[in-house]
């Protein structure tokens, strides 16, 4: 299609294009001045899209099915689609649509349809009502069970400075006070007592017979990640293992099978719960040669390899009773980048009422024989208690109080049903779990105000429902709360074991690292790069994430731009000087691993080896082939992850040059060569120049200046939404400009919201994001704060 001349409408338009693009780029509203210059280049440009472009693209931006069905949506800036509108449109002759006529269209586009804020305008989103996610619905279970049997916050103080198991060691066959010869936290289990028996901890005496002892050990083991673990106990002798409840018997060796001194058990844990560990080891005299006792407790936790189980994952003492739940959820859709709740279909169903069964199966099990020895001295009637201990479970579930939630009708159908009081149980659990009150998180506009607070906070921060005892008193006692007692409510719950579970997740999806991935590389280039450096460097840069994250500063800054990790002798050993452990300042380097001082140390500071999360060898590796570093991969995560802005997805997939046909080319330049077509730089222009401030680091995040016999180009780039034009020379000034670009903060805060939240920002305000990154900004970019403020807004009565 022909355009028509606009020679007359040009020099009008260059006479307001230029501040009017500077208005929209920083969010002006073009039709709210005075200044009649802005309304009547919109309505130039309206008049030009109108006649030359509404027949592919749509009146509304919204895409034509015979000629582009995509709409025109984007964040891309003003100036950026004019370049674009200049570069390729119309698609026949791209000349005709250029300089301010250009200028003009995307000005109007971008007004109109095409950027955030008038996608929001045109369309506000609204709060939408989601089922509990498979995550969500096991972590409801955990915290119903633990209704009774009492949860363990796991505070980060606890965290930090409660580490081992509680050990008692007895000489001879009785286990009284007479015969306890030592009482201590040992921090791991790792013994071979050979002959002479256990001894002190200085290697002294301690009077126990080594032919003939007992030793127990009682405590807990932190799941800090959801996953499948496996369990491994290693003795010469005889001994029992129970986890997870007094009742259930893990490893049952207390007849010694002969020749067998290994035992292994696989278990799906829920992260953010401690599970109660009891190990009573026996040495026995024989008849004839005792031999020497030795045992070892290990674990294979997700995607790592076995490895003794550290102190940092042991807790001394009493630990309440945990639930193991093996049923497995199918995934939630995550469309919008954070799981959703919103499919129903046979399949969820199913998975829904098998892990409801094995939850019901836990409670006959263990929940009620506990609730009625509890109770024993009380003179209540058997058939009340059990009416009791049921009215309570569901009036948890339905996240309400006894008098709301209709316990009675529920219980009187399962007893009126069954005999049995193990199908009573099962029935009763079935129908208040399958029930909408408590698949449905937010069907609770009847409930207190205290406890629609509750509700929503638990929610949010741990993916629950308020089942701590303190947390129910305080709802019952206090049914109505104001803004100021939610976010007191918010930051006592930051500061709990599940909560930190939850922020580890969002930090591997927004990192797109997971236990699944396979990094292996070629063992010819990287030599050395093995599971064991890959488990070090998972549990690296987890450790790095606690130490910014818990820290007094919470500093986001710190996360993305550090010039310091955390780092293992085995990791300084592949990596090199720069990853040695840092002696020089003991005050740093305590605050920095003090809760994983057993297994890590803070690194030396190096401002281009290390930037923060962003060049962590982990991250450079996901986001790398087998043999080459991928400037794509590095620059769509960067783009998408860390700007947060959006790229469409390309037209074709296409496989990566190979480095053995272009060998005189690096691997940028084999990136520019295959990218070079316009049909691609529309995206790439904004791919490459971010993923090539990364090239300094290799496909297993080795820190280089050469590639081959070729110096590293890292130059690169980027626009900002505010058509602000920056450039980098390498990653550490990446690092920095991350640190403070409103973008990248923004994008961040969304991010952090979307994933807890589970609903869009701006459903909450359309100027939500905008204030809630303000709040971020003023408090010196407090990631726990930003957590207890998230709370808070979720916490806030629906917007009608």
């Amino acid at each position: 299609m022909k355009l028509p001349p606009f020679t007359l409408l040009a020099i009008v338009l260059s006479l307001v294009i230029h501040p009017l693009a500077r208005d929209l780029a920083v969010g002006a509203d073009p039709s709210s001045g005075n200044d009649e210059a802005p309304e009547m280049l919109l309505k130039a440009g309206g008049a030009i899209f109108a006649a030359n472009c509404a027949s592919c693209h749509g009146e509304h931006g919204e895409g034509t099915a015979d000629y582009y069905p995509d709409p025109l949506t984007g964040d891309a800036s003003i100036g950026e689609l004019a370049e674009i509108i200049t570069d390729t449109m119309p698609e026949e002759d791209p000349d005709q649509c250029v300089g301010a006529d250009a200028e003009a269209v995307a000005a109007y586009i971008h007004h109109t349809f095409y950027s955030e804020a008038a996608q929001l305008r045109n369309r506000p989103p609204q709060l939408a009502l989601q089922r509990l996610t498979g995550d969500q619905l096991r972590n409801s279970l955990s915290d119903l069970y633990g209704r009774f049997a009492n949860i363990r916050r796991d505070k980060w103080e606890e965290r930090t400075s409660q580490q081992g198991l509680e050990g008692k060691y007895y000489t001879g066959t009785k286990w009284d006070d007479e015969n306890r010869k030592i009482e201590r936290i040992d921090p791991v289990l790792d013994f071979d007592f050979e002959l002479h028996g256990p001894q002190h901890a200085d290697g002294s005496d301690a009077g126990i017979n080594g032919e003939e002892f007992h030793a127990h050990w009682q405590g807990g083991v932190r799941i800090e990640e959801t996953g499948r673990y496996e369990i491994v106990v290693r003795s010469t002798t005889s001994f029992t293992c129970s986890f997870g409840h007094d009742r259930n018997q893990l490893i049952d060796n207390h007849v010694q099978s002969a020749g067998r001194n290994e035992f292994r058990r696989s278990m799906l844990l829920t992260g953010g719960r401690t599970y109660p560990i009891k190990i009573d080891l026996n040495q026995r005299k024989r008849k004839g040669e005792t031999p020497p006792a030795s045992i070892s407790l290990s674990w294979v936790p997700p995607g790592g390899v076995e490895q003794i189980l550290p102190a940092r994952n042991l807790v001394p003492g009493w630990v309440p009773a945990a639930l193991r739940l093996e049923t497995s959820m199918p995934p939630d859709d995550r469309t919008y980048g954070f799981p959703r709740g919103i499919s129903v279909d046979p399949v969820w169903d199913e998975a829904v009422t098998s892990a409801e069964l094995e939850f019901a199966d836990s409670v006959c099990e263990e929940l009620w024989p506990d609730y009625r020895n509890q109770h024993k001295r009380e003179k209540i009637g058997h058939k009340k208690l059990f009416q009791q201990f049921l009215t309570e479970l569901i009036a948890v579930a339905h996240r309400g109080v006894p008098d709301q939630v209709a316990a009675d009708r529920i219980i009187d159908i399962a007893m009126t049903s069954h005999v049995d009081e193990t199908e009573q149980i099962r029935h009763a659990i079935l129908l208040a779990l399958k029930s909408p009150r408590f698949l449905y998180p937010t069907l609770d506009a009847d409930r207190t105000e205290s406890q629609r607070a509750a509700n929503r906070i638990a929610l949010t921060l741990f993916d629950s429902l308020p089942a701590d005892g303190w947390l129910i008193d305080q709802i019952r006692k206090t049914p109505s709360t104001d803004e100021d007692g939610r976010r007191n409510l918010a930051r006592v719950l930051v500061d709990d074991a599940r909560t930190r579970a939850k922020l580890r997740e969002m930090f591997h999806h927004w990192l797109e690292i997971s236990s699944a991935d396979d990094l292996r590389k070629d063992e010819e280039e990287f030599p050395g790069f093995n599971a064991e450096v890959v488990s070090d460097l998972r549990s690296s840069l987890d450790a790095f994430i606690d130490a910014v994250v818990w820290s007094e500063a919470s500093d986001y800054r710190q996360l993305v731009a550090a010039d310091w990790t955390l780092t293992t002798p085995r990791l300084a050993d592949f990596y090199g000087e720069k990853w040695q452990a840092d002696d020089s300042d003991p005050a740093a380097a305590k605050a920095a691993n003090v809760a994983w001082a057993s297994d890590m140390s803070r690194s030396v500071s190096d401002a281009e080896v290390h930037v923060g999360v962003l060049t962590h060898p982990l991250v450079m590796a996901k986001l790398a082939h087998h043999r080459t570093t991928s400037p794509i991969h590095r620059g769509v995560f960067l783009v998408r992850h860390v700007m947060g802005r959006v790229l469409r997805p390309p037209n074709s997939a296409f496989t990566p040059l190979s480095p053995d046909l272009h060998p005189d080319l690096t691997t940028r330049q084999r990136v520019e060569l295959q990218t070079s077509p316009d049909s691609c730089q529309t995206c790439h222009s904004k791919i490459n120049p971010l993923g090539f401030a990364l090239e300094n680091f290799d496909a297993v995040g080795h820190y280089r200046m050469m590639e081959g016999d070729r110096p590293i180009n890292a130059q690169g780039g980027y626009v900002s939404q505010a058509d602000e034009h920056v450039e980098f020379e390498s990653a550490r000034q990446l690092g920095d400009y991350v640190a403070h670009s409103t973008d990248a903060q923004s994008a961040f805060v969304e991010r952090v919201f979307q994933y807890f939240v589970k609903q869009p920002i701006a459903a909450y305000g359309t100027d939500q994001l905008e204030k809630l990154t303000q709040q971020f900004q003023d408090s010196h970019f407090n990631i726990r704060e930003l957590l207890v403020e998230i709370a808070v807004i979720s916490s806030r009565p629906a917007p009608q």
